[in-house]
């Protein structure tokens, strides 16, 4: 008999008393971090990725083998402490995982990683979640992602939404599926704020002077500069980044910025100094269940952003093949929705959304309820309507883009 599953009341207990289950670390690791990173790795430019031959990727699952083992580093309260998904895929292939929280911000985690990986070596991890954006394009450029066997994932070829398969960051997931997205967006207090939030130009209005809340991630911030200023922030250049740079600039000569915050803007908004602020989805979504707020989360009428946290092989794994298989064991509808129950972020399996409304009925009180608003949520599963406002971040080419871009925006941040 499998260990528990979605609709048993032990794993979802609790689920209304959680404290807000979020990473601390940022998710795009700063571009400081990045600055460090690549010196220290001697790395001078992301480039162009290399693409693989056909024979290429075939070539490297020849003579793989299943060996009953997986090492699987993830970043921390990424899923249940109880890891009932590991335990259940353990009971099912008799494969067990050695899962570390290990990952806190992609800059780090690349710098540790990249002198094995460049020298060929096992980095002590089967399977890792790296976030799309500047360490992404370090990876792939790098050679340092095995290519998948898409044969060996039939739950991802049936069950993820047709979203994730075309994502500009590795087209037709040649190297890497998604674990989990969240939204960038505005989130605010309707109890301070007495008409609805639609637009970038609400983070410009005088009425909420000293109320508002930026992100002091100088890509969070640059972001929405850019949507703010009309441009695409994944096809910018130098002229869009100076433009923004004034716009964000505007905001904070005009007083209206009471901070440029980490996660802690959601303590500012529980507490009413700030009114309205650049937010994460996940993050309102879980300081509504668990601390009974009511914030409201928009994604503005000129867009938001979207990030996705990807599950991919490292080319010198010891265990690939086992690996695959908890990739796509993911991917299976009852265990995206047990994963999705628990960490509230955008899942990328749809049918997950009807199991937890099913998983919901068999419960009663308040972790039915619970479970419900997640089904029902669309910070977890979003409309094709908010996927079509949802713009991916910046990329660079090279090291001396990412040091003019940080140069443009990072000022605006410093007192």
């Amino acid at each position: 008999m499998f260990p528990r599953t979605a609709t048993d009341p032990t794993l979802l207990r609790g689920l209304t008393r959680r404290r807000l289950g979020r990473r601390d670390a940022l998710r795009i690791g700063g571009l400081s971090a990045l600055g460090a990173a690549l010196a220290a790795c001697g790395v001078q430019g992301t480039g162009r990725p290399r693409e693989l031959t056909g024979s290429e990727m075939a070539g490297f699952w020849d003579g793989k083998r299943r060996n009953g083992r997986v090492d699987f580093a993830n970043w921390p309260l990424y899923m249940d402490p109880s890891k009932p998904e590991l335990a259940k895929f353990t009971a099912r292939t008799g494969i067990q995982v050695n899962y570390q929280e290990v990952i806190q911000e992609m800059g780090p985690w690349f710098a540790k990683v990249q002198p094995q990986l460049s020298a060929k070596e096992p980095i002590g991890f089967d399977l890792m979640v790296i976030t799309n954006g500047i360490q992404f394009g370090q990876f792939r450029a790098a050679g340092f992602l095995a290519p998948l066997d898409h044969t060996r994932l039939p739950n991802f070829t049936g069950n993820a939404a047709t979203r994730y398969t075309r994502e500009s960051f590795d087209p037709a997931n040649v190297f890497s599926v998604p674990w989990a997205s969240g939204i960038t967006g505005i989130a605010y207090d309707p109890a301070k704020v007495k008409r609805p939030i639609t637009s970038l130009a609400d983070l410009w209005d005088p009425a909420f002077k000293g109320r508002v809340g930026m992100m002091s991630d100088v890509t969070e911030l640059a972001n929405f500069g850019l949507l703010a200023t009309g441009a695409e922030p994944a096809g910018s250049d130098q002229a869009d980044w100076t433009k923004a740079a004034a716009k964000l600039q505007q905001q904070k000569d005009a007083g209206l910025v009471r901070n440029y915050y980490e996660q802690d803007y959601l303590d500012a908004l529980g507490k009413g100094e700030i009114w309205i602020s650049q937010a994460w989805s996940g993050d309102i979504f879980q300081k509504n269940l668990s601390d009974g707020t009511n914030l409201e989360f928009v994604i503005p009428k000129e867009g938001g952003t979207i990030w996705t946290d990807n599950l991919a092989i490292p080319i010198t794994a010891a265990n690939p093949v086992d690996a695959l298989m908890l990739i796509d064991f993911f991917y299976e509808v009852e265990n995206a929705a047990s994963l999705a129950a628990y960490i509230n972020y955008v899942c990328p399996v749809p049918a997950a959304r009807d199991r937890i409304r099913k998983d919901a009925a068999a419960l009663s009180g308040a972790d039915g309820r619970a479970l419900r608003d997640v089904a029902d949520s669309s910070l977890v599963f979003p409309s094709e309507a908010d996927y079509e406002r949802l713009h991916y971040y910046v990329g660079f080419d090279t090291a001396e883009e990412q040091k003019e871009f940080a140069a443009t925006f990072e000022p605006i941040t410093l007192s």
